[in-house]
């Protein structure tokens, strides 16, 4: 199983590119930043930087949208980011929520979130494509290669990664509703004659090494409240008896309202509506011992990356717990002689 990490690109940057490049060091495969051009700074810049001082890492953005940002200048910065740096890209894509709603705008249509999976793709691969009436290509993409790896959670989202994306972006680390994604997703896939096994799946969940699981929950109830956001619109599109699995939808019946100036921190004011069950459940809190348990029952589930949520107290202590004590006891462990 692959280890990434997701950071907020939260002003000094050099501090992002500082916590991505310590990641690298302690054996992380890829950085991944928040993508929302009003409550933090540009992820792209950023992205030069992060690329230009690693070697390995591969960066992108978990998640954007099809909404904020023209799609073929989307495809044209990721295929200059691979012709500089050697294609160590990739692109999460959703359907929008706090890039969107934060200037009154609403998450896209599943179906603009197709056809834009399309024109990235395609664009940023050096291919052509049919848009807007013309078909068009970037001349100078040849060499470039990106995966678009699709996040949500509701059917009809997961049926579209399933039978569209490279890779599938689940934000909770619950491993009853993780399985249930992936079936749908591999279902899908399986429908529009897609191979399955082909397609990555990564799960991205605040992770917390430490024995204080009251001080640890505080620190990551804010993630409850994240995803309630879209379990909101998924109760409101699909209603309360629809099959979603209930362990998803119950708990944000006490939720009251959502302030967007506090997405993604600790300690904010908006979740004290998530109960402490279902953080231990989004999550993966406790001792290595526990983080490692954790992480087997995803791998077992069909799981190749989980990405750390690093929006916590404890960022520099939660990486080198991860690259000194998880990282190297989830590596295949080969003899050097026999």
């Amino acid at each position: 199983m692959d280890i990434g990490v997701v950071l907020q690109t939260t002003p000094p940057a050099l501090r992002v590119v500082e916590l991505a490049k310590r990641a690298e060091s302690l054996g992380f495969s890829h950085v991944w930043t928040f993508d929302s051009h009003i409550l933090w700074e540009e992820p792209y810049v950023i992205y030069s930087q992060i690329l230009a001082e690693t070697r390995n890492v591969i960066v992108g953005p978990m998640v954007t949208n099809p909404a904020t940002r023209d799609w073929t200048v989307t495809a044209s910065t990721y295929a200059t980011l691979n012709e500089m740096y050697g294609n160590r890209t990739v692109c999460g894509i959703g359907r929008g929520d706090s890039a969107v709603r934060v200037t009154n705008g609403r998450p896209t249509t599943l179906a603009t979130m197709r056809e834009s999976i399309h024109v990235i793709r395609e664009l940023a691969n050096g291919r052509e494509v049919d848009y807007n009436g013309s078909t068009i290509a970037l001349p100078w993409a040849t060499k470039s290669r990106l995966e678009v790896w699709g996040a949500g959670y509701g059917p009809k989202a997961l049926a579209l990664i399933g039978e569209t994306c490279e890779g599938f972006i689940l934000q909770l680390a619950d491993p009853a509703i993780t399985k249930w994604t992936i079936d749908a997703v591999r279902a899908a896939a399986e429908g529009a004659g897609r191979d399955p096994d082909e397609i990555t799946i990564c799960v991205a969940a605040p992770a917390y090494v430490g024995d204080d699981m009251a001080y640890m929950r505080d620190q990551t109830r804010w993630f409850g409240g994240m995803v309630g956001n879209h379990v909101a619109d998924i109760v409101e599109r699909y209603g309360e008896d629809s099959n979603v699995p209930a362990t998803l939808t119950d708990y944000i019946k006490g939720r009251k309202g959502y302030d967007y100036n506090q997405h993604g921190q600790a300690g904010n004011t908006h979740a004290d509506f998530v109960p402490d069950e279902v953080i231990d459940r989004f999550c993966i809190l406790g001792t290595p011992e526990q983080h490692l348990e954790r992480l087997q029952e995803l791998a077992d589930l069909g799981v190749d990356q989980f990405a750390i949520y690093l929006q916590h107290d404890g960022k520099d202590q939660t990486l080198l717990e991860y690259g000194e004590h998880i990282i190297p006891a989830l590596a295949e462990h080969r003899l050097a002689k026999r």
